[in-house]
């Protein structure tokens, strides 16, 4: 039998959860602890759910999909997307960029200040530039 979710959940992920305008659902609770318990990291939806499963959360994909976008949505989640194909979720939000390593299909941080913008082009009457993302792609010799 499982316990009470308050005592299956880092009490930071409810609180995170809580300060971000979201209600501390057991899925919810539940993914942000699986996300944000050992520091930085980036990953796919795929990845997410296979930890929860091994930790025998259940979840659909679909409903960690929808999580994800939720915590993008509310800034406790970037979203990377690499390619068409391919989207990451990092939580680090400060400003910084990634390299992205093809072979193996991970993503490391590249510092705020290590890398500039340049010349970009004043956003249409209406809009704003929200962020710029770069993914520098590597390949290993």
């Amino acid at each position: 039998m499982r316990k009470k979710t308050r005592e299956n959940t880092n009490e930071s992920a409810v609180t995170r959860l809580r300060q971000a305008g979201l209600r501390p659902t057991r899925q919810r609770n539940e993914l942000a602890d699986l996300l944000f318990r050992d520091g930085n990291r980036h990953l796919t939806a795929e990845t997410l759910h296979a930890e929860a499963v091994n930790r025998g959360i259940r979840v659909s994909l679909a409903t960690v999909y929808n999580t994800l976008h939720q915590f993008t949505h509310v800034g406790l989640l970037r979203q990377v997307m690499v390619d068409a194909t391919r989207s990451y979720f990092d939580t680090n939000t400060v400003e910084h960029q990634h390299f992205y390593y093809e072979e193996d299909g991970t993503l490391a941080d590249i510092p705020g200040s290590d890398i500039g913008v340049a010349n970009v082009p004043d956003a249409p009457n209406g809009t704003k530039v929200s962020r710029v993302d770069v993914v520098v792609r590597l390949r290993r010799n």
